[in-house]
Formats: C-alpha cells, structure tokens, sequence
C-alpha cells in the first residue's frame, strides 16, 4: 500500500513539473520511473500535454516507451509527432519493434520515414518489413551476437565486447561457418568458463533448433514454450541466419493470438479496442451476426414446421427456450475444451478421438442429471408425468448431441485448414438451437397420441 500512495505522489509530482514546464525537474522525475510505468503515464496525457513530453525527451528516451505501448495504439502517438522526429525514434528502437509499428501505418507514411531516418536503421528495417504477417521473419529481429566457429574464446570476447550493446540478447551465441550458415550455438556461460585459447568449434554444440523465416509465429510460440528457449534462430533455405526471435517477442505474439481467438469465439471478425467508433465496432460485429439472423430464421422455420403439433399441445412452448439454452450452453463449454487444446497442440490424432469420445460420454452423464431432474421438476409444477418424461428425454438426447458437436466443429475445421476459433460461441449456440428443436419437436410429435 506504501509502494502505491508513493508511486502516486511520483505521478502529482510529473503533472505539477509538467504544469509549470520545468523541464529538468519532469525529466528527473519521469526517467526515474520504470519505461512501462512512462508509457502508461504518457498515454493518460491529452494530447497538449504529450506535445510537451516529445519536447522534453530524447529520441531514445521515447523509443523505450513506444517499445512499451501496444502497438495498435502506438499509430496516434507517431502520426501527431514530427515527421523527422518519429523517424529519428524509429531509428533508436529495436528493428522487429520498429517493424510491428510501421505495419500499421499507410505505406506512403512508411516510405517517408524510411526515406528521412538514418540509414543504417532504415536498411536493417527493410530487411524485416517485406517478410510476411505472422511468420518469424516478421517477427524476428537482427540484432543479435553471431560468432564464427574458426575464432579463439578470447576473440569472441573481444567481438562480444563490441556487439554486446546493441544485440537484443547474448544469453545465447550463434555460431557460423565459412559461408554463413548456422553451424552452432553456446551459451554466455560456456563462453566466460572457457579457455582463452580454446575453439569456438570446440565448445559449441552443434544440436542446434532453428525455425524457417517463413514458419508461422503460433508453431514458434509453442515450440519456444515446449523447449524453453529464452531465444530461437531464424534461417532461410539455405541455413543462412538471418535473425533471432526472443522471448518477449513470443509473449507479445501468444496476447495477440489469445485476442483473436477470443474475438472469434465471441463471433467478432477483429479485436475490438475501447477507443473503436461505434461505426467501427459495428463492422466487426456484423458479419457473424448477419450469418446469425439467417441461421435464426432457419430455426424460426423449423418451429413452424411443427406448428400442428404445438397448435395440440402448447404446454409444449414453455419449455423451447430452455432445452435451446441448455443445448447452447453446454456445445459452448464442449468448444471451450477443444478451442484451447487444438490452439495449444494438446491434442494428437489419437488425442482428438478421445477427446470426441470423453465429450460424448460426459454430454451423456450431464444429459440424463439434468433429464431427471427436470422430469421431476415438470410432474411437481404441472402434474403432467408424461410431459416432464419427454422433456426429460428432449434434455438427455439434446445435451448429448450439443456437447458432442461443441468438440466436433472445431476439430473437423482443424482437420480443413480452418481457424478452429471461427467455431464461435454464436455459431455453436445457434447450430445447437437447430438440433434442440428438431430433437424437441420430433420427439413430442411422435408421442403425440399420449400427450394428447
């Protein structure tokens, strides 16, 4: 609570120094804070106020926040900046953070600020912008210490003396042979305990795991998480090494692909941001619902297919909404399951088998609970036995199917090279109101004569 009230008072202190354009006095006071804590304070400012901040700070200084701010968000901060200012911030970041950046703004924007920027910074980011969405190219980075296997321990520390501050990381060394190509690696440690005259050969390991440029970044993040790599080399055809994805790069990458799967799950086209206009968000929203409102007249279709039997017996109607949202529900927590584990490779061929068979089964067991129960609950309430039989039996079979199919859908998109995400609550809800009702109706429709 003490560390709270004293990072609040540092905050009064920003705004007060901020107010009173006390240059030296902000910059002390805000360097001070942590760059994640600069860049929540930096984005709660008005725009007037972060005009005054790009005055106060370095390039430097305001590249370590850009690295620190969502990168949808980061597009408003750039834009409002100094053409050449911006630039010269591109040119301090990390080249794969300048990258995710500069992937969002209009290419004749993109072209001007490589154009004004330092051209060292502006050749190594041309490196990385053509490389593919979502592939490792576009997520790797080049700034990374590589050693050749024909130097002495004492040359490589020398080299690394050099390297070492400009490289996103030296935990791990990559070692190249004559041509380039990725021969090895060694750890810092295996470095320092070596002696000085020993082979970089000699001390490396040759089991190296490297990733094609063009492999896709959801397959990186597993295996990152699998093998625990703090860091993986990313080579072309030919074994050249042509960057290295870090692990802060990875976690960036497992956020984004948990945003979209939830948005899809929540039958969104994209993820939808606080700051979005309502004209935004309701694009994104659209296009399932739309595919929604027809799949729904489908199902208003199916009732009046059975119009006859409910025209008989409208007790009937009572329970529609229940057997539909209890099918919703449980397909909804059947697709949960088997989202997650085909998104984290859980499942194998034999894997996805059991998992159909386990959501059979416990669709069966959670079907004929809830078949009993409401069976009971319909004899006390109406005092029709037979009607609380059927819709006992209606649960049982409904819940069975719905559960079962909550695990199928996404499995079989998987199995069609299909985002199993798209399988979303919306969908899976309205597919499961379809089997409820016919599954309903066709059982209250045969058993007509004893309900009557």
């Amino acid at each position: 609570m003490e560390k709270t009230k004293e990072y609040q008072d540092h905050l009064v202190k920003l705004q007060t120094t901020l107010e009173n354009e006390q240059m030296e006095s902000f910059r002390e006071e805000f360097l001070d804070l942590h760059p994640y804590e600069q860049a929540m304070f930096f984005m709660d400012q008005p725009k007037k106020t972060r005009l005054k901040i790009y005055a106060y700070l370095s390039p430097e200084e305001l590249a370590d926040i850009m690295e620190n701010i969502e990168i949808e968000d980061t597009e408003k901060f750039i834009t409002e900046m100094d053409p050449r200012f911006a630039s010269m911030i591109f040119s301090e970041m990390a080249a794969d953070d300048a990258v995710d950046i500069l992937n969002i703004l209009d290419k004749e924007k993109v072209a001007s600020y490589l154009t004004i920027m330092d051209q060292d910074a502006a050749d190594e980011i041309k490196q990385l912008i053509h490389y593919e969405e979502k592939t490792a190219g576009s997520i790797m980075t080049t700034e990374f210490v590589a050693l050749y296997k024909t130097q002495t321990v004492k040359e490589a520390m020398r080299e690394l003396k050099t390297i070492a501050p400009d490289a996103e990381t030296i935990y791990y060394l990559y070692v190249l042979d004559d041509a380039k190509r990725l021969a090895g690696v060694l750890s810092l440690r295996d470095l320092i305990i070596a002696a000085e005259d020993t082979k970089i050969a000699d001390v490396m390991s040759e089991k190296v795991v490297a990733v094609s440029v063009a492999k896709d970044q959801e397959e990186i993040a597993k295996m990152m998480r699998d093998y625990d790599f703090l860091a993986v080399p990313v080579v072309d055809f030919q074994n050249h090494l042509l960057g290295i994805i870090t692990v802060d790069d990875i976690l960036d990458v497992m956020d984004e692909e948990a945003s979209d799967d939830y948005s899809k799950l929540a039958g969104v086209s994209d993820v939808q941001r606080p700051d979005d206009s309502p004209l935004s968000a309701a694009k994104k929203r659209l296009p399932w619902l739309i595919i929604l409102l027809f799949l729904g007249m489908f199902t208003a279709s199916l009732i009046d297919q059975f119009e006859e039997t409910l025209e008989q017996v409208t007790l009937l109607a009572i329970f529609i909404p229940l057997i539909a949202a209890m099918a919703g529900n449980t397909g909804t927590q059947s697709l949960a399951v088997a989202v997650r584990g085909l998104a984290t490779g859980d499942f194998g061929g034999q894997g996805k088998m059991k998992l159909m068979l386990r959501e059979a089964t416990t669709g069966l067991i959670t079907g004929t609970t809830c078949g009993v129960l409401i069976t009971i609950v319909v004899y006390l309430w109406k005092g029709e036995l037979f009607l609380g039989f059927l819709v006992g039996i209606s649960i049982m079979v409904t819940l069975t199917i719905a559960t079962l199919s909550g695990s199928v859908i996404p499995i079989v998109m998987d199995r069609l090279k299909i985002d199993p995400a798209v399988a979303s609550g919306p969908f899976i809800t309205t597919i499961n109101d379809i089997i409820s009702i016919s599954v309903y109706f066709g059982i209250a429709t045969s058993f007509l004569d004893y309900l009557l």
